[in-house]
């Protein structure tokens, strides 16, 4: 293989992924709330009034926001940077087209043909989920990079016994945590995996002699990841008090959850719609994981128990995570599927030639010579990955399965007819942020001082990242906010901006202290500006003056 072939997929992958991910912003103003608040997270770091590395925050792990500053640090000189959300475009690219290139890094692993594998790396790359969620800035990107990373470490580790792969799978699994909280889960199962294929590389009679082993192996493979939990949380809970605010907090996802109404209470609903999930995003997985199953058993072949526990870990834990009402139930959240789909398809090939390794353990396992699949079976493996492209394309249009995706039929729906709620529905999606934009054009056009702003990033995220001045906004992650927030007018501050006191509202800290600013500006505050909402879940503004 051509040494340069990977950095031709990973270029061209990159190149596609910004092209899309650009002309949804840029031409549609289609941007992911999750997405443009990392976005805004990096932008408080550098450039907000208050700078300081813990603006970063702890309701999301940091790594998707970390990775945009050397992006966000030039958007002072160039304001779309944050304003339509360039930064996390840009990184989401890069992790998606890394996670392409650890893709086509298994393929060739197994020994796979040249031409079988690029068929299975284009049929991963260009999956509807993963070209979106690689050209929107949002965090699964980065996460199913470090997780595939990590899965075709392990794989080369059960057949090469080499420490280097194991630790690389270790890094892997930590940096996989800091893109998404559920990265714990497969720290957990990789640690379970690598214990017990350690001992069975010498069978039971040799259970005392191997148990030392087994441990250190799992140590090496989950250390990194655990040090790098306790470090996160330590540092979470010595700064605001809370060591898990994604579940503690009021802006964390459990009192999200709570503001939007609660979960449904519906287990068989619940179930059957993380079922459908996986079934959609990886429709062939119900002929292949099975078929696989059996041919590993003949051939006794352990690689194969990698990527079905990590990745069906992950899987597993979304499941019921909504099933017991803690989280959404958002077709992303089941992204993992699209790997174990390729990563199964690649399996039923039959491992060819043994691997390459820096240095091989003593249990190295060498490939057996097996016969090649027929031209005929390779070809209908391929044309069996393909088959899910449509199945995907078709559930992400769909509002009952992909309430955040399904907007993408109607982008070039600039008016849609007043009478077709669906279509309005789906436009008020593409619309979201629209309003705050605005907002953040018209705050700009006023000649307003440092600090003059005040604003709770509940929903106000959008307005600061779309803002050319995001100086003169005073937010939650300013030291001195609690201070400004209980008397604005002694420090300079000339605007609040409001949302309703209702649904997510109820969190904002304007709100919390001021319970009917938005009503009737807490009979302290002047009305300066009404702002409708145009997008899907987007609050209407008010904007109240602060006497001086």
């Amino acid at each position: 293989m051509n040494r340069r072939t990977p950095w031709i997929v990973f270029g061209s992958s990159l190149a596609a992924y910004l092209a899309v991910g650009l002309t949804l912003s840029m031409r549609f103003g289609y941007l992911l709330g999750d997405a443009l608040s990392r976005t805004s997270a990096a932008q408080a770091v550098l450039l907000s009034r208050d700078p300081h590395v813990s603006a970063i925050g702890f309701i999301f792990t940091p790594l998707t926001a970390l990775a945009q500053l050397p992006m966000v640090a030039f958007a002072s000189w160039w304001p779309a940077i944050t304003r339509w959300n360039i930064s996390g475009i840009a990184v989401s690219a890069v992790f998606m087209a890394g996670a392409v290139v650890m893709i086509h890094g298994i393929c060739r692993d197994r020994g796979l043909a040249g031409r079988y594998r690029l068929l299975i790396t284009v049929v991963f790359a260009i999956n509807p989920m993963i070209v979106f969620y690689g050209a929107n800035g949002m965090s699964e990107a980065g996460f199913l990079f470090f997780l595939c990373w990590a899965v075709r470490r392990l794989i080369r580790w059960v057949n090469t016994d080499d420490v280097h792969d194991l630790l690389l799978a270790g890094i892997a699994l930590a940096l996989a945590f800091l893109a998404r909280y559920e990265g714990v889960v497969p720290i957990t199962l990789a640690a379970v995996l690598v214990s017990v294929v350690t001992v069975l590389r010498r069978g039971r009679p040799h259970w005392k002699s191997m148990r030392r082993r087994a441990i250190l192996d799992a140590v090496l493979v989950a250390g990194p990841g655990t040090a790098v939990f306790l470090v996160w949380v330590t540092t979470s809970w010595l700064i605001t008090g809370e060591a898990l605010a994604q579940l503690s907090s009021s802006y964390g996802n459990a009192a999200i959850l709570t503001q939007s109404g609660g979960s449904s209470g519906d287990l068989i609903g619940t179930a059957m719609f993380s079922l459908g999930a996986v079934v959609v995003l990886g429709p062939t997985l119900l002929v292949t994981l099975p078929l696989v199953a059996v041919l590993a058993l003949r051939r006794r072949d352990l690689e194969f128990v990698v990527a079905p526990l990590l990745f069906g870990g992950v899987l597993g834990f979304q499941a019921a995570s909504y099933i017991t009402g803690s989280t959404f139930g958002f077709l992303r959240f089941f992204i993992c599927t699209i790997p174990l789909a390729a990563v199964v398809v690649v399996q039923l090939f039959p491992a060819a030639g043994d691997q390459s390794t820096r240095r091989a353990g003593a249990f190295r396992k060498y490939r057996p010579p097996l016969p090649a699949l027929r031209p005929a079976a390779a070809t209908a493996v391929v044309v069996l990955c393909a088959l899910a492209l449509p199945v995907t394309g078709w559930a992400m249009l769909q509002p009952s399965l992909s309430s955040q995706q399904y907007a993408l039929g109607s982008l070039f729906d600039d008016d849609p007819p007043a009478d077709d709620a669906e279509a309005m529905a789906a436009r008020r999606v593409i619309d979201s942020f629209s309003t705050e934009r605005r907002l953040a054009s018209y705050l700009d056009s006023q000649d307003l001082p440092e600090g003059s702003i005040l604003v709770d990033t509940v929903y106000g995220f959008a307005v600061v990242a779309a803002s050319e001045h995001p100086k003169r906004f005073v937010v939650p992650s300013d030291l001195d906010f609690t201070k400004i927030l209980n008397d604005p007018a002694s420090a300079g501050v000339q605007y609040l901006l409001t949302v309703p006191n209702e649904g997510r509202g109820v969190s904002d800290a304007v709100n919390r202290r001021y319970p009917t600013v938005y009503d009737n500006g807490a009979d302290l505050y002047p009305l300066v500006l009404e702002v409708p909402n145009d997008g899907a879940d987007q609050p209407d503004w008010r904007v109240y003056r602060v006497p001086s």
